[in-house]
């Protein structure tokens, strides 16, 4: 039978709408009167609860413990949130059984995804579901899933309009909203049947500090006109840099700001600035119709969610020079590479303008990568920026992008690094092996 420390445990896990009650009468039924914490440490091991929600929870029990105070507990506990992400290892949730979930609904491996800090859900025919965390993949210990668990899970959780949609085309990109927490989400059909990816939202917009990002950004957020290119690839936090700088005009200006995504990730609330956020395919149709919309709409700041063909290149940059500062993101590697990609893009006739416009507007380019830290506890951003100076600009202007690594490596007063270098830093703060740093290096031969 569970002891009373075990039942009190519960009961504040519960209130607190930490573990659903049905969870904690599973784990109840497996203990055997083991009492000390056994209810808590085995919520903790089945990944029920994150170490902090634990120790939290634990505190109160052995203060409450012998009172008459079971019934205020859940008051006594400061609130909690579901969400936050526990130090969990990848070698460690690949140890974990998740068969438990298995012939479930597809709500509770999202909110497990979330529980254990991972970045990204699959769910897909031929495999287990399998997590990504801190940049690597970890199948779960679970059955693998065929069509008849994937289809009829996925379908469940779409809405009339988005079923429709994903019957037209087998292809759905959408936001799904749950009690948990936001999630991006692609549905798809392949050969062997209907899979689904959700990427995890953080429950509140981060801010610079929080992504372990340098101070010095905050002046990307001071101009008043131009483009500030957000660069990296796939899963590398563009959104979330771009989040927290949007975010940080939102507290400290009296403006408009238009953000264009597809889906809309981050919900940034008005706060001292008005804030329009757009959804390409459900509130306009591109992300181009929604730019030229958009300074229709008296902006003074945009935010692109990605500018990925010609027409939303040229109207960020028209929207530019035209008064406005345009926050875009790009999936390229470092800032030379950014600056050709969108000149390349235009025909060769108009390429010498657009060089000229960019040198002109562009007001500097964030690279960034997500670096596996060297405790396998987190990743690590490591970061390439770029100040549009004169000398940057008359680089851009004179077709001499491939000298701008000199202008950053000399720049270092004005801010500015090259990924090297920062991960150089990170190597010399040991938050990352050097191993590790030749693998997301420029030039891997000076790490080794």
């Amino acid at each position: 039978m569970p002891s009373p420390a075990d039942l009190l445990f519960g009961k504040i896990a519960v209130k607190n709408k930490l573990v659903d009650e049905a969870r904690v009468r599973e784990c109840l039924g497996l203990l055997q009167g083991s009492g000390n914490g056994g209810l808590g440490k085995l919520l903790l091991q089945r990944g029920y609860l994150t170490a902090g929600q634990y120790q939290a929870i634990q505190a109160h029990v052995q203060k409450l413990s012998g009172s008459s105070a079971l019934a205020d507990a859940a008051a006594v506990l400061p609130k909690a949130s579901p969400s936050a992400p526990g130090p969990i290892s990848a070698r460690e949730l690949a140890a974990r059984d998740y068969s438990r979930l298995a012939g479930g609904p597809l709500d509770a491996y999202i909110e497990d995804a979330r529980r254990v800090g991972a970045s990204d859900l699959h769910f897909q025919v031929d495999a287990p579901p399998f997590l990504r965390i801190h940049g690597e993949i970890v199948y779960l210990r679970h059955p693998v899933l065929g069509p008849g668990d994937t289809e009829p899970k996925i379908l469940e959780i779409l809405n009339e309009h988005q079923r429709s949609v994903f019957s037209k085309h087998n292809d759905l990109d959408f936001c799904y909203e749950a009690p948990h927490g936001r999630y991006r989400a692609n549905v798809c059909r392949q050969r062997k049947g209907v899979d689904a990816v959700f990427r995890v939202i953080p429950g509140k917009l981060p801010t610079l500090e929080e992504l372990h990002l340098p101070s010095v950004l905050k002046r990307f957020t001071e101009f008043r006109q131009g483009i500030v290119l957000i660069t990296g690839p796939a899963g590398s936090g563009k959104t979330a840099t771009m989040a927290a700088l949007v975010d940080m005009v939102n507290e400290r200006q009296h403006d408009h700001i238009v953000t264009v995504e597809e889906p809309i990730e981050y919900i940034i609330e008005s706060k001292n600035c008005n804030v329009s956020q757009r959804n390409v395919r459900v509130h306009t149709d591109t992300f181009a119709t929604a730019l030229r919309s958009a300074m229709r709409a008296d902006p003074d700041y945009i935010a692109v969610g990605e500018m990925r063909d010609l027409e939303t290149m040229a109207m960020a940059i028209t929207a530019a020079e035209t008064g406005h500062l345009v926050f875009g993101t790009l999936h390229t590697t470092n800032a030379v590479r950014s600056i050709d990609r969108i000149i390349d893009v235009f025909p060769p006739k108009e390429q010498d303008q657009i060089r000229a416009m960019v040198s002109e507007s562009m007001r500097g380019v964030i690279s960034q990568q997500l670096v596996p830290r060297a405790d396998g506890l987190g990743r690590e951003p490591a970061l390439e920026i770029m100040f549009a100076t004169p000398a940057v600009a008359n680089m851009i202007r004179e077709k001499k992008t491939f000298q701008l690594p000199s202008v950053l490596q000399t720049g270092s007063k004005q801010g500015m690094i090259t990924m090297d270098d920062s991960l150089a830093e990170l190597v010399r703060q040991k938050l990352v092996t050097r191993e590790t740093a030749a693998y997301f290096a420029e030039s891997p031969d000076r790490f080794r």
